[in-house]
C-alpha cells in the first residue's frame, strides 16, 4: 500500500471516528425520545462520514473532480435512499411500539379489538400476540372470579336458609319439651335426631367441598372397580328409589371386565351416590333412573346416570356444577345426604376432576344424563 492510499485510509478512518462519535452523542441525547428520530440519525451518520471523507480527499486532490462528482452524487442518492428506508422502518417500529404500549395499558381491561394488524416487525408482532393472549386469559380469569363470587353469595344465602329452617324446628321442639306441652316425647326426640342428622350431613358436605377446593395432598389410592362400585351404590339407594316410586337399575358389560380406575373408593362412591340421589329426587314417580358403566372407545371408563327429570334448560346446563347453584323449585341440584345447599353436584365434579377425569351433563329424551369419564388402570398396574 503506497503513501496516497495510506493517507486516504487515514482520512476515511478519522472522519468515520469523528462523525461516529458525534452521531453517538446525538443518539445518547435523544435516547429517551422517539425511536423514529434515533433510526433516522443512525441512517444519516454513515452517509455524512462518507461525504466528509470524500470531500477532504477531493480537496487534497487524491480524487479527480470528475470522479469526486460521480462519488458525491452516488453518496447523495444512496443517502436519500437510506434516509427514506430509516424513516419507513422508524414508522413501522413506532407503530408497533405504540400498539404494544396500548395493549400493556389495557391489560386486565376490555376493549374493542382492532380488525387486522399494522405492518410491524415480527418480534413486535409476536409481543402483541402474546399480550393479546394474556389479556384474554386475564379477562377469562376475571369472569371466573365474578362467577365464583356470585356462587359464594348464592351459597351463603342458600346455606343460611337451609340451616335456619332446621334450627327453628329444633328450637320449637326443644321449647315444647321444656314446657311439657309435647305428648309424644319419643317422637319428638326422633324428629330432633333426624334434623341433627340432616344438619350434620350439610356440614359434612361443606367440609368435603372445602377439602376439594383447597387441593389437598391426594389420599392413598388404589385400583377401584367402577363396575362393582356402581352395583354397590344401586344396592344402597334402592330403598330410597322405592320410597320415591322410581325404578333404579344398573347396566354393565357382559364380559368380566372390572372397569378398574385408579382412585379413592370412598370419594368415588360419594360422587356417584350424589349423582344417583340427585337423579332419584328429581325423577317423577313412576319414572326410571339408570346407571350405565362401560368402556369408551379411547379406553377410559365411563359411568352415566340417566334420569327422568324432564330436562334442564339449556341456559342452565353450564351452571349445574357451580357451587351453590340451584335451578327452579322443581329441580334443585343438591347433595345426596342433605337435600339442600346445592353442593352434591359440585362435590361430584371436584372428586372427578381430582381423579384426572371429566364430568358433563346433557339433556336426553325425558330427562338428562350425567357422564363421568375416568382414566382406566393400565394393564401393567
Amino acid at each position: 500500500m503506497n503513501r496516497d492510499q495510506l493517507t486516504i485510509f487515514a482520512i476515511t478512518a478519522g472522519w468515520t471516528l469523528v462523525v461516529g462519535l458525534f452521531g453517538g452523542a446525538i443518539l445518547w441525547r435523544f435516547r429517551r425520545k422517539s425511536l423514529r428520530i434515533t433510526m433516522i440519525v443512525a441512517g444519516l451518520v454513515p452517509m455524512l462520514a462518507a461525504l466528509a471523507a470524500v470531500t477532504q480527499s477531493v480537496q487534497l486532490m487524491f480524487i479527480s473532480a470528475h470522479d469526486s462528482l460521480v462519488v458525491l452524487w452516488t453518496l447523495v442518492f444512496s443517502g436519500l435512499l437510506g434516509l427514506a428506508m430509516s424513516v419507513l422502518l422508524g414508522h413501522w417500529v413506532s407503530t408497533g411500539s405504540r400498539d404494544v404500549g396500548r395493549r400493556l395499558r389495557q391489560l386486565g381491561t376490555s376493549y374493542e379489538p382492532v380488525e387486522g394488524r399494522a405492518a410491524v416487525p415480527a418480534e413486535l408482532a409476536a409481543i402483541t400476540d402474546e399480550l393479546e393472549l394474556t389479556r384474554q386469559r386475564l379477562a377469562a380469569s376475571r369472569e371466573r372470579e365474578r362467577a365464583l363470587e356470585a356462587s359464594r353469595r348464592e351459597l351463603v344465602a342458600f346455606m343460611s336458609h337451609d340451616l335456619r329452617t332446621p334450627l327453628a324446628g329444633l328450637r320449637a321442639v326443644s321449647e315444647g319439651l321444656e314446657d311439657g306441652v309435647v305428648d309424644d316425647v319419643p317422637g319428638a326426640l326422633r324428629q330432633m335426631r333426624t334434623t341433627v342428622d340432616r344438619m350434620t350431613g350439610l356440614v359434612d358436605d361443606l367440609f368435603e367441598l372445602s377439602r376439594l377446593s383447597t387441593a389437598p395432598p391426594p389420599r392413598r389410592r388404589s385400583a377401584v372397580s367402577l363396575r362393582e362400585l356402581a352395583e354397590d351404590v344401586v344396592g344402597e339407594s334402592c330403598e330410597h328409589a322405592r320410597s320415591e316410586g322410581v325404578a333404579l337399575s344398573v347396566s354393565t358389560p357382559d364380559d368380566d371386565d372390572r372397569l378398574a380406575v385408579h382412585g379413592d373408593a370412598d370419594e368415588l362412591t360419594r360422587a356417584v351416590t350424589n349423582l344417583v340421589g340427585n337423579a332419584i329426587r328429581h325423577t317423577e314417580r313412576g319414572g326410571a333412573v339408570k346407571l350405565t358403566v362401560d368402556r369408551a372407545e379411547d379406553g377410559r371408563v365411563r359411568l352415566a346416570v340417566t334420569d327422568g327429570c324432564g330436562g334442564i334448560p339449556d341456559d342452565d346446563l353450564e351452571r349445574v356444577f357451580d357451587i351453590g347453584w340451584r335451578g327452579d323449585e322443581q329441580r334443585t341440584p343438591s347433595s345426596g345426604s342433605t337435600g339442600g345447599g346445592g353442593l352434591g353436584l359440585a362435590i361430584a365434579r371436584g372428586v372427578v376432576e381430582s381423579h384426572a377425569g371429566s364430568i358433563a351433563v346433557a339433556n336426553v329424551e325425558g330427562g338428562c344424563a350425567f357422564e363421568i369419564d375416568l382414566p382406566a388402570v393400565s394393564s401393567s398396574a
